[in-house]
C-alpha cells in the first residue's frame, strides 16, 4: 500500500476497545499469513498474538503456524513459501497505512533468503521481491481474503489464540459470502 491509498481500517473502530495499536496491528500480521496460508493450499495449525521468545534469542509478538507438508496442487513451491511471508506484512499495513518493515524483519530476512536462490543479481532480486509484492497484495486485497482477515483478527484479539480449524472456518465462510 502506498502512502497516498485511504485506509478504511484505521478510519474504523477498534474491534476491540482496550487493544492496543499495536497488538491489533500483530493481529492483522498473524492473520495475514494465516488467510494467505490457506490461499496457495497450506492447512493452519494455530494463530496467536501472544507474545513469545525466539530459538536463537529475541521474541515474538505473534506467529502464525503453519502445518508441514507440501501445498494442495502447487506449481511452485518457493513462491507460496514467499506470498505467506510477505502476507503479515502487507495485512498489517491495511491496518495502519504503512508497511512496518521493523516487525516484519525476520519475515523479510526468509524472503530474501528463499530468493537469493532465484536472482543471480541484486537487481533481479529487487524485481522479483516487487513482483511477489505486488501479487500478495493483489490477492490479500480480494474482498473475501479482507473479510477473512479482519475476521480472524477480530478473533484473535477477543481469545489471543486461535485454532488453525477456526483459521478455516473464518476463510470459509468469508468465500462462501463473497462467491
Amino acid at each position: 500500500m502506498n502512502s497516498r491509498e485511504t485506509n478504511s481500517e484505521s478510519a474504523a473502530p477498534s474491534p476491540i476497545p482496550a487493544a492496543t495499536k499495536e497488538l491489533i496491528a500483530t493481529a492483522f500480521h498473524e492473520a495475514g499469513h494465516a488467510v494467505m496460508a490457506l490461499a496457495v493450499g497450506r492447512s493452519v495449525q494455530k494463530v496467536t498474538i501472544a507474545p513469545g521468545k525466539l530459538q536463537f534469542g529475541g521474541s515474538r509478538l505473534g506467529t502464525c503456524e503453519i502445518k508441514k507438508g507440501r501445498s494442495k496442487g502447487s506449481k511452485d513451491q518457493l513462491e507460496d513459501d514467499v506470498l505467506v511471508l510477505l502476507a503479515g506484512m502487507v495485512s498489517e499495513a491495511r491496518f495502519t497505512g504503512v508497511y512496518c518493515q521493523a516487525g516484519a524483519s525476520q519475515d523479510l530476512r526468509d524472503v530474501s533468503a528463499r530468493l537469493c536462490t532465484r536472482a543471480a543479481t541484486e537487481r533481479q532480486h529487487e524485481t522479483l521481491l516487487k513482483r511477489m509484492l505486488a501479487k500478495t497484495e493483489h490477492i490479500l486485497h480480494d474482498e473475501a481474503n479482507v473479510d477473512a482477515i479482519r475476521a480472524i483478527t477480530k478473533e484473535l484479539l477477543e481469545k489471543t489464540t486461535i485454532s488453525g480449524r477456526a483459521v478455516k472456518h473464518h476463510f470459509e465462510m468469508a468465500q462462501r459470502r463473497h462467491a
